[in-house]
């Protein structure tokens, strides 16, 4: 399981504060072999769950499907992902657990990173064309 809370950042306050219940966040989850294992739509904070019987590295990714609400909020958006790997794993120190989660949260970074330049642009964009 999975769980995630998002945060909008602030001009006037100058900091993060908690997510607009409106916004969407859509959650994707691959396997090492590039199936979608997970593909579902939730809320600006939610719980997720998927199982996969494939050993290895997995692919998780969380996007906003609500680009007005990034770009009121200067495009910026804090994520808090915590994943719990299962009891019932196999051969899963509890070590490799905590580097692969560090790992995750990495890539999540990176991911939402990315998220926000491609926003930046396509305003950009939209502003030079208009």
């Amino acid at each position: 399981p999975g769980n995630y809370r998002t945060q909008l950042w602030d001009k006037q306050s100058e900091s993060f504060l908690p997510s607009t219940p409106g916004l969407g966040m859509h959650v994707e989850v691959k396997d090492p072999d590039g199936k979608v294992v997970l593909s579902r739509q939730y809320g600006s904070e939610g719980r997720f769950t998927f199982t996969s019987h494939t050993p290895g590295e997995h692919q998780i990714c969380l996007h906003s499907n609500s680009t007005r609400m990034a770009l009121f909020a200067g495009g910026k958006l804090r994520v808090h992902l915590d994943i719990q790997v299962g009891e019932h794993t196999n051969n899963y120190p509890e070590i490799a657990a905590k580097d692969k989660l560090t790992e995750l949260q990495l890539r999540a970074r990176q991911l939402l990173d990315q998220v926000e330049q491609i926003q930046k642009e396509q305003n950009y964009q939209r502003v030079r064309s208009g």
